[in-house]
């Protein structure tokens, strides 16, 4: 199955994404965490996209246009992948088409902004690894540490509140016109994102037409 997740930031879309990667058997693509390993390895791609993650901009379409198709011609996305940030404009939803890459659905997590508001506050992101968590809804075992690595966990610098209120303009500007986009192609599936992290997932299999296990 190939699907790709809306919604805005903090909406927990790389949440859903790995809730969801074992049940389907297909791997997660997230733009985000592309772009920020590119950041921390110091690439050319990395060093473009930095200072406009940290102001909370969105990364040009060719920069992640070509970081999504280096990744999705791997041989483990054959069966199928998760889309996750990406397409976040128009041009990229095209540009996708135009590339022949085929999506069966487009899941878009609505949750108000105030909502989205609260929740960054305790979002916290490790400093070594791809593992996020939330001090409310999915802490660490322990705490400030990585259950993965044990590494220090750390706030994400477009996470404070001044940032979060730029990059929820910068998706109803931009992004949410994506969701009459798909559902013109009668792709779009709306999910209620403000429950629980397992309500969620489990709203989710049952409009794909899966029972949970």
């Amino acid at each position: 199955m190939k699907l790709i997740l809306l919604g805005p930031p903090g909406a927990g879309k790389g949440t859903q994404a790995e809730m969801l990667i074992d049940r389907l058997k297909i791997p997660q693509i997230s733009t985000g965490d592309m772009l920020r390993t590119a950041v921390k390895e110091g690439t050319p791609t990395g060093l473009k996209a930095k200072a406009l993650i940290e102001n909370g901009d969105l990364v040009p379409d060719e920069i992640i246009i070509r970081i999504v198709s280096e990744r999705l011609a791997r041989d483990d996305c054959k069966n199928g992948f998760i889309l996750d940030g990406v397409p976040r404009t128009l041009a990229q939803a095209e540009a996708l088409d135009e590339q022949g890459v085929e999506i069966d659905f487009a899941l878009s997590l609505e949750v108000p902004d105030e909502i989205i508001l609260n929740r960054v506050v305790d979002r916290r992101l490790c400093s070594n690894c791809p593992m996020t968590y939330h001090l409310v809804s999915q802490p660490p075992a322990k705490e400030g540490m990585c259950d993965v690595c044990a590494q220090p966990l750390v706030v994400r610098k477009d996470d404070d509140p001044v940032t979060t209120q730029h990059r929820l303009a910068a998706y109803h500007e931009l992004t949410e016109p994506l969701k009459a986009y798909y559902a013109s192609q009668v792709k779009l599936i709306l999910v209620d994102g403000n429950c629980t992290i397992e309500e969620t997932t489990d709203e989710i299999l049952r409009l794909l037409g899966m029972k949970k296990t």
